[in-house]
């Protein structure tokens, strides 16, 4: 959870994932329709106050390609293992609402990469025919902290490129298959053992879990304390100060076919009338293994006027026994629809926290960000092995995050919805917001694919399963 500004809240530490170097595209067989890609690339700048990789992606296949289904990867060295760093779009022809950029943390570092760039589009960018080009990709990437970065050691720049042309040190994948480029050594995007292999996950009863499918009929049905869960009542953060954490904000309803917890966040401009929501588990007893939960994050409030800075979020953590405790833990989603911490609209969070202090503010964490609208169902995934912390998000690997983040000691399952402030509006009218939740999983010591989660809880839901907690206590 963060606490203050983004700049000071949550260092910007990065996070994510794979890549290797070489061209990989396959001759199609005769008559079949292929999807290839390739991406051309020149260098905006060869300076150190930035990076500029500027890109174009183009469509080498005989069948047209939704931009939406491509990923491309630009791999760098970090100046250093806490630097953090910030993506921008400086212009676009797809438009840069449309461009989205995330960072990553290989799997296997090497001597000039162990971060990457991955530059994704929403479906706002349209279809590439075969034989057309995205146009211009005018990026940037910078140090968070504003300090020189050093790109003379990064494994995709190119200092001579002053002009577009084939790179194969960028790498492209088209629904999840790498078609373009060679990644770093050892870190091919999209390698099946990249998530692990756990193995057959079984039917709801196999191995140590905790499932709620959230069947409950109000936040004072006994089933909830008997279940494990408390709602909130007490005073503090976060939130605006005088806000209140009120266990009537929280309701039970059905949607689809499911029973689906709401989290009500309600305001008319001030503290006093500012109530919050949430729901964590009363006992500190989960730790390596596999979170998950389908939740709806809202970009409007279901009624009144719009544009108080909220953040909606499903995260574990435990208690910090004192500043920079190294024994603290806390693993985040966390959407900002109408932005806030110095951030603009509609960004996400995934954020892995080794350690801070409140007063004076230092936080030692690392995140990925994802720049576009979240509104509606999605399928969030946490998994935390003896090595490495994986985000999901609806099926695809969102941010990959450093072995020094792993925790130590073990946490609660929350979910709550507040208010940073109100986003420099003085409007006294109600307003309400509303985040859903329509179950919650935790299979512990068990890395699963998001696939397997599925199919955990489809194997729940076909047996009746409405609530099991196997996870011994602590």
């Amino acid at each position: 959870m963060r606490r203050t500004t983004l700049g000071r809240s949550v260092t910007c530490a990065v996070a994510a994932v794979l890549g290797a170097v070489g061209l990989v595209a396959f001759p199609p067989s005769a008559g079949a329709a292929t999807s290839a890609v390739s991406v051309q690339y020149h260098t905006g700048s060869t300076g150190s106050d930035q990076a500029e990789p500027w890109l174009k992606v183009r469509n080498t296949g005989d069948t047209a390609v939704s931009l939406s289904s491509v990923k491309v990867r630009y791999y760098f060295k970090a100046d250093s293992a806490g630097a953090g760093y910030r993506f921008a779009c400086s212009w676009a022809v797809k438009g840069c609402a449309n461009v989205t950029g995330t960072f990553g943390t290989l799997a296997h570092p090497t001597a000039t990469a162990d971060r990457y760039l991955e530059i994704g589009f929403t479906s706002g960018a349209g279809t590439l025919t075969a034989g057309a080009d995205s146009g211009d990709l005018q990026l940037r990437f910078y140090r968070s902290d504003w300090q020189p970065l050093n790109q003379g050691d990064d494994y995709s720049f190119g200092a001579g490129q002053t002009s577009y042309a084939n790179w194969s040190k960028v790498t492209a994948q088209v629904g999840g298959a790498t078609v373009w480029g060679t990644a770093p050594e050892g870190n091919d995007p999209g390698d099946p053992g990249d998530p692990g292999d756990p193995g057959d996950p079984g039917g709801p009863n196999a191995g140590t879990a905790l499932f709620d499918d959230f069947n409950y009929s109000s936040y004072n049905d006994p089933r909830i304390l008997a279940n494990g869960w408390s709602v909130r009542s007490n005073s503090g953060g976060p939130g605006i100060p005088g806000a209140t954490w009120a266990p009537g904000n929280v309701t039970f309803s059905s949607s689809g076919g499911n029973s689906v917890m709401n989290l009500e966040t309600s305001t008319a401009g001030s503290g006093e009338n500012t109530k919050q929501a949430e729901v964590l588990t009363k006992a500190l007893k989960f730790k390596n293994g596999t979170y998950a939960a389908r939740v709806r994050f809202s970009d409007a409030p279901k009624s009144g006027p719009d544009g108080d800075h909220l953040v909606q979020t499903f995260f574990t953590i435990n208690d910090l026994k004192a500043p920079m405790a190294d024994d603290y833990s806390e693993y985040d989603f966390e959407y900002l629809p109408n932005g806030g911490w110095g951030e603009s609209p509609n960004i996400l969070y995934t954020t892995s926290w080794e350690t801070y202090n409140p007063d004076p503010w230092q936080a030692v964490n690392q995140h990925t960000e994802g720049r576009q609208s979240y509104d509606g169902w999605h399928d969030l995934v946490l998994t935390i092995d003896n090595s490495v912390i994986r985000y999901y998000i609806d099926g695809q690997l969102f941010g990959t995050h450093d072995a020094q983040y792993l925790p130590e000691r073990p946490m609660s399952i929350n979910f709550n919805q507040w208010l940073i402030d109100f986003g420099g509006q003085s409007s006294t009218s109600p307003r309400a917001y509303d985040e859903k939740i329509d179950y919650v999983l935790h299979v512990k010591d068990q890395a699963l694919t998001p696939a397997q989660v599925a199919a955990k809880v489809a194997a729940y839901r076909s047996a009746g399963t409405t609530f099991e907690d196997t996870v011994p206590g602590t």
